[in-house]
């Protein structure tokens, strides 16, 4: 048995009932134990959110930035939001199909932990060390476009590091926004996600619902989802004023959804919490596929 096999296989010892009552040198071991086995998908879940901020800088500045010659073809704003929409969506299923996603789980959303965390499928310290790494991996993919596209573009007021803002409605429609359509892509992920026969499409499904999303919603709230897509445009844009809709409502849609699939199915019917666990990479969850 290797020493990370060993130190995974001691990190889940801890997670018994009786970790509950260890001392806090045993809950550092602990830590210690899921950072030493585990960090290689920490690192894979903030490339990939890292690519795709990358990936969305890169497209808006392709259709939306003034010089564009893409942005002076099309004049449809609609047409350019859709094409948006599409190449995101082609994104997110590159990036869940990818061999990283595959291990991962292609969370890319600390609102989607922490979902699975509520129920019972991460331990406590992968869902935090899951949710730091993506915070650092947004961050970090849209300072990567402003260096490859150059800060003068990606800064530019028709990209601004593709902040998520409320739209003409204001915040009250934002958050409801956000709230439904977080709402609908974790009903989506568990309905999906937690049928053997169909698990493998769940990354299409999700695909299709961003570039929906974005297609449809973006002109509410932005289409963010996700609390550290949010953050890491607002860091590099320095703007804070409406962040707290994207820390809250996609959480809250996220977990309400989590409690309707439970009261429908029973808490048994969450068999694992990849997008794609019809593959041979290994599996750090508390999974029933077997």
């Amino acid at each position: 048995m290797s020493t990370s096999e060993r130190l995974d296989r001691r990190g889940r010892d801890l997670q018994s009932p009786l970790a509950s009552s260890l001392s806090p040198l045993a809950w550092l071991v602990r830590a210690r134990c899921a950072l030493t086995s585990h960090w290689p998908e920490y690192a894979m879940e903030a490339a990939g959110l890292g690519l795709f901020m990358l990936s969305a800088c890169m497209v808006v500045a392709l259709l939306e930035h003034p010089s564009s010659p893409a942005r002076q073809v099309l004049g449809d704003p609609s047409l350019r939001r859709l094409l948006i929409g599409l190449a995101m969506g082609v994104t997110a299923v590159t990036i869940i199909y990818s061999p990283w996603g595959k291990r991962s789980g292609a969370h890319l959303n600390p609102a989607v932990t922490l979902t699975f965390w509520r129920l019972g499928k991460v331990d406590g310290w992968d869902a935090l060390f899951y949710a730091f790494a993506q915070f650092v991996g947004s961050v970090l993919g849209v300072a990567l476009s402003a260096w490859i596209l150059s800060r003068m573009i990606v800064a530019d007021p028709s990209v601004n590091y593709v902040v998520t803002l409320p739209g003409e409605r204001g915040w009250g429609v934002a958050f409801a926004a956000e709230l439904v359509i977080s709402f609908g892509m974790m009903l989506m992920v568990l309905l999906v996600s937690n049928r053997p026969a169909i698990n493998r499409y769940t990354g299409l499904f999700a695909g299709t619902l961003v570039a929906t999303y974005i297609a449809i919603e973006a002109p509410l709230s932005g289409m963010s989802m996700n609390p550290a897509r949010s953050f890491g445009s607002a860091l590099a844009a320095d703007i804070w004023s409406d962040l707290w809709i994207y820390f809250t409502a996609p959480p809250i849609g996220m977990l309400l959804a989590a409690e309707t699939y439970v009261r429908a199915k029973g808490l048994r019917a969450v068999l694992c919490c990849k997008l794609h666990h019809d593959n041979s990479k290994r599996c750090i969850f508390r999974c029933s596929y077997g």
